[in-house]
């Protein structure tokens, strides 16, 4: 069950209080996110899934701002987080401020596109980050890995089944 409710009018989120329970609430719903979309990794190529809308523009526009970027290469968490790479992130992700949803939510990045999901393995970002870079990974064929291993054991799992089972399915 979804609950959504107004932030107060007159909520300064600068002098907030960081309350434990709202923090656990963001960190619940980024878990979910990395979830779904790891799932949907395994049931799709990378290659061939989109994530927003807007793929083909926030792909050229991460060429275009971050000319350097490598989707095969792992992201060099201190220099994105430097005040430089902030600077540079912060003037990317508001061209999204209202184009896309929850653009600045904290989302889980895999550091590497070689990798899964692991605790040193795993950056949080803003979700426009999440995006550029993996609208990136997708675009290269990166992700995709992550659909094969998937296939190979839905392979295995169905030899398994068809070997011990003397009916079939359509």
């Amino acid at each position: 069950m979804s609950v959504t409710t107004q932030v107060p009018k007159d909520f300064d989120a600068e002098n907030a209080d960081n309350f434990e329970d709202i923090e656990k609430q963001f960190a619940v719903k980024a878990v979910q996110q990395m979830a779904t979309y790891w799932a949907i990794l395994e049931k799709v190529p990378g290659s061939k899934l989109r994530l927003t809308k807007m793929d083909d523009d926030i792909f050229e526009h991460l060429k275009r701002d971050f000319p350097e970027f490598d989707p095969a290469e792992p992201i060099n968490e201190d220099e994105m987080k430097s005040k430089t790479g902030k600077e540079r992130w912060r003037t990317f992700m508001m061209a999204y401020d209202k184009k896309i949803d929850d653009y600045n939510f904290g989302t889980l990045l895999r550091a590497s596109p070689k990798t899964e999901y692991g605790e040193k393995e795993t950056i949080f970002v803003p979700r426009m980050q999440f995006y550029a870079v993996e609208i990136a990974r997708n675009r290269a064929g990166l992700n995709d890995w992550i659909y094969e291993e998937a296939e190979k054991e839905r392979q295995k799992a169905k030899g398994k089944n068809e070997g011990g089972s003397s009916s079939s399915s359509a």
